[in-house]
This record gives structure tokens, C-alpha cells and sequence, in this order.
């Protein structure tokens, strides 16, 4: 017996085979790009998704049974924030949908800011405003999109899109819920006061769903797409993020976490929001609260080097080799990782940027200098987090296509000056499915106990002590360039305006 895990990324939704001890059996992929037609937003299809969730579930059937291997369920998981609007017979009402990363909020977001108390939306919703929400998506998509808006019943994530397509069943899991600035943090419900508060309708938003509980099952029309057998059960799933963190291990209160996929995304786990403005706070799969700052251009500062430099024609692992021939600090060559903004914090509309760049340089240290500034911008989080909730974690456990590096890994860890432990199975979005796919079969009795009997951690990257001692003198430089370059983020926005 098996079940089957679908994560549905920003640049790639893959299905998984999973066996009971939460191996993975067998994966097929499916690619896809953002689009991004003007500076700040970032935009993909719906249909684009099910394409690929289509794929990818007939190649895993396939394996699943010439391995004479039954489905027991599925479940996925999937990208944060994608607002996806369907009409009443499930169909998008848009052709595309504005991201987790797309910043064409921000005029809302800062209208927001001018006229509200945000220390007391701060309390309510245990998270400041920011332009990833799908609160404030919603309403550039009513001012600007009035006929698809017109058209819209329901309003939901990109893995609950996933899941209508499979079932008929429309819902929004309690982790993709809690960051979407329209909850009561205290209740854990939907906020009808909210919903006054910013003209929108409740009655469009899916009803609140805990992950590991079954949504319904696969439909026959979805049966004859994918491949799966029509009855199987389809979990209500969960936001990737949390339940990469629950498939690390990372699923009690004074743990730490760094996802590193497209984001990097830095996490502690505690029993109730950290309310700080500079913080967020997420929902997480097991009941408790992830305290979190993100790195909206993790591991994409990779991609756009990978794309920009060689046009995709190296893999990653030549780029890796590449840069490990550059000696630690990239002789002086910094990188400011800001590729798309930022989700926090006065200047939204930051820029990447090297500094330091001279004819000695070539593209190993640009490379090396890529995967340093991202260390560099995560740890000057990681020094928000410990100061906003008074807990210095001893290591911080890595998932996420980031914790396969091992080059990223030592420069990480000797730039944070922790270890990094590394947990066995490194696609842990796929292993919190089959944690949450464990309950709802009734393999264990609650989500804990699952995740004890499933994740394992081992390795452990520890600081390089050269590295350490060089890097420690380069992160107050690049905090000073990060500071600095803030003046001039207005002025470009003047160039492009004036360029379009």
C-alpha cells in the first residue's frame, strides 16, 4: 500500500509515490514558469497547474501499478497566497493568477497602512500588512478585474484548486488560512469584522479545513485525467511550506527551521503568535503557531543566475562547482538578493545588486557571491527573530531543494554560525503529506506521532571555522550596502515609470 503526495511549486508541481514509512518510491515533474509582465508582479495559470498535476499523476499511477502497489490517498500541498478566483462550475474566472512573490498590491497595501491602527490589526490577525496577503489581492482584483470578479464564487489557494479539480470539493486548509490576513488569530476563523473592514464578501472564501482531515474523493472525470482510481480518498492538504516544516521535524514549539526552495523562508515553531512587525506568522499542520521572516529570492537568486549567466544550459551542479573554486567572501564581491523586493518592511521595492565587482572577477566568485548574499540576507533575519522572541536556537534544520546543496550548506552554516542538520528524506513537502496521509488513514493517531515515526535527521553541517571568522566581518559590510541602497529603490521606480 502507498499514497500519493502532489506539491505543487512555483516552478514545478511534482507527484510523488510514498510508502508507509514516508519513503519516496517514485516522482515525476512537470515545469513551468512565472510570468512576469511588469516589474513586481509575477503571475501563473491555473490550468497550467492542472496540466501538470495531470501529468505527473498518470506517471506515478503507472509506477504504482506495475510495482502492484494500491493508492490508499492523496494529498497535496502547494505554493502560499496564489488567489485563485472559480466560478460555480469550478473554472477560473481569470486566466491567471497573482502569486505569493507579485507586489501589484503595494498601493492598497499602503493606503492600508496610512489610515489603519496597525498594532491592532497586528493583534488580530498576528501578522502585518504586506503585499503577499490574499486579503489585499482580492481587492486589486475587484477594482481592477471587475468581470472576473463579477463571475467568481469562490475564492481559494493553488493546492485547493488542485483538490476542487480532483473532487468537486471546495476548501481552504487552517495553514493557508492563517496567513491570509482575513483571519480572528484568536478565534482561528474567518473575521467577519475584517471582511466589513475591507469591503470584501465572506461568502466567497472557502470554509476553513484542518490538513489531515479527507476532503472527498477522486471523481470519475478526475479518475480518466490522472489516473488515480475514482473513490480514492483526497486529503484536504496543507500549504507547502508548513508542511515542508512538519516533514523536517520541525513541529514543536523552540524548533527552527530554514526552507529553502524559490524563498528562503526562516521559522520558529511556538504555541502563539510572536506579534512584531517585522515578523509573520503561520498556521502550522499540528495546531501550533510558525513565527517566520522570508527571502523572497532564495534559492530563485540561483535560478536568475542560472538563466542570466549560462541561459539554463549548465546545471546547477556545474554552478555549485563553479563557485566552490572562488574562495569564502568571493574576494570582496558581495550580492544583495532582492530580486523581486521584499514582503516587509519600508522599502518593498528593493533591488538586487553586486557591489564590490572589479576586473578580477569572474564568474565562479559572482556565483559563490550569489549563494553568500542569500546567507548573509537570511542571517540578518535570523537576528530579527532572536531578538523579537528572546530564543537563540543551537541548529536550525534545512528542507527544501536548498538543503541538497552542500556548498550552500557550509556557507550557511559558517554565516549563521550554527549547525545545520539535515533531515534524511530532503523532499519534506512529500514526507508532510505522507504524515498528514498517515493520520487520515489511521497508520497513526495524531499528526506527532506520525511525524516521530517518519522524520529523521542524518547529518549535520557544521561552521567551517575560516569561513566563520571571514564571514562574520563581511555581514556588518553588507548590512551597511543593504541600509545605503535604500535611497536610491524611489529613484529607480521614477526611471521605470518613465521608461514605460
Amino acid at each position: 500500500m502507498a499514497t500519493v503526495a502532489i506539491d505543487l511549486g512555483t516552478g514545478s508541481t511534482r507527484a510523488a509515490l510514498m510508502g508507509r514509512d514516508g519513503q519516496v518510491l517514485f516522482v515525476a515533474a512537470c515545469e513551468y514558469r512565472q510570468i512576469t509582465p511588469a516589474f513586481g508582479w509575477s503571475e501563473q495559470r491555473p490550468e497550467d497547474w492542472w496540466s501538470a498535476a495531470c501529468a505527473t499523476l498518470r506517471e506515478v499511477t503507472a509506477h504504482a501499478r506495475a510495482e502492484g502497489l494500491a493508492i490508499e490517498a492523496v494529498c497535496a500541498c502547494g505554493q502560499m497566497h496564489g488567489t485563485v478566483l472559480v466560478d460555480a462550475e469550478g473554472n477560473p474566472t481569470r486566466e491567471t493568477v497573482p502569486l505569493w512573490n507579485d507586489k501589484r498590491t503595494l498601493d492598497h497595501v499602503h493606503d492600508f497602512e496610512a489610515r489603519e491602527d496597525l498594532a491592532e490589526w497586528l493583534a488580530l490577525t498576528a501578522n502585518p500588512p504586506t503585499p503577499a496577503w490574499p486579503a489585499f489581492k482580492l481587492q486589486w482584483l475587484r477594482a481592477n478585474d471587475p468581470g472576473a470578479w463579477a463571475r467568481t464564487a469562490t475564492v481559494m489557494m493553488p493546492k485547493d484548486f488542485l483538490n476542487l479539480r480532483l473532487t468537486g470539493e471546495r476548501a481552504m486548509d487552517w495553514t493557508d488560512a492563517a496567513c491570509s490576513f482575513l483571519i480572528d488569530a484568536r478565534t482561528q476563523g474567518w473575521s467577519p469584522a475584517i471582511f466589513d473592514r475591507l469591503g470584501l464578501d465572506m461568502a466567497m472564501v472557502a470554509p476553513i479545513r484542518l490538513p489531515s482531515e479527507i476532503l472527498g474523493r477522486v471523481t470519475a472525470g478526475a479518475a480518466a485525467a490522472t489516473g488515480l482510481a475514482q473513490g480514492t480518498p483526497v486529503l484536504v492538504g496543507g500549504a507547502d511550506y508548513p508542511l515542508a516544516l512538519l516533514g523536517s521535524g520541525v513541529c514543536r514549539p523552540g524548533l527552527a527551521s530554514e526552507v529553502a526552495g524559490t524563498s528562503s523562508i526562516l521559522t520558529l515553531v511556538t504555541e502563539t503568535p510572536v506579534l512584531d512587525p517585522e515578523i509573520s506568522n503561520v498556521g502550522t499542520a499540528e495546531g501550533n503557531w510558525g513565527a517566520f521572516v522570508l527571502l523572497e529570492a532564495g534559492g530563485d537568486s540561483a535560478r536568475w543566475a542560472r538563466r542570466a549567466f549560462h541561459d539554463d544550459s549548465l546545471s546547477y551542479g556545474d554552478i555549485l562547482a563553479q563557485a566552490e573554486a572562488a574562495a569564502a567572501g568571493a574576494d570582496s564581491l558581495f550580492f544583495l538578493p532582492f530580486l523581486v523586493g521584499e514582503r516587509l518592511g519600508a522599502h518593498r521595492n528593493s533591488r538586487a545588486q553586486f557591489f564590490g565587482l572589479s576586473a578580477r572577477h569572474g564568474l565562479p566568485q559572482m556565483h559563490r557571491a550569489v549563494l553568500e548574499g542569500v546567507g548573509f540576507a537570511v542571517n540578518r533575519h535570523l537576528r530579527i527573530m532572536e531578538k523579537a522572541t528572546g530564543t537563540t536556537p543551537e541548529a536550525l534544520v534545512a528542507s527544501g531543494g536548498g538543503a541538497k546543496a552542500d556548498l550552500w550548506l557550509r556557507i550557511k552554516a559558517s554565516i549563521y554560525g550554527k549547525p545545520i542538520r539535515i533531515p534524511a528524506e530532503a523532499e519534506c513537502g512529500l514526507v508532510g503529506c505522507a504524515i498528514l496521509a498517515a493520520v487520515a488513514t489511521g497508520a497513526d493517531s495524531d499528526v506527532a506521532a506520525a511525524a516521530a515515526r517518519i522524520v529523521r535527521h542524518d547529518r549535520e553541517i557544521r561552521p567551517e571555522p575560516r569561513w566563520q571568522e571571514h564571514y562574520a566581518l563581511m555581514q556588518p559590510v553588507f548590512d551597511r550596502i543593504y541600509d545605503s541602497s535604500q535611497a536610491f529603490y524611489d529613484d529607480l521606480d521614477r526611471l521605470d515609470a518613465a521608461a514605460d
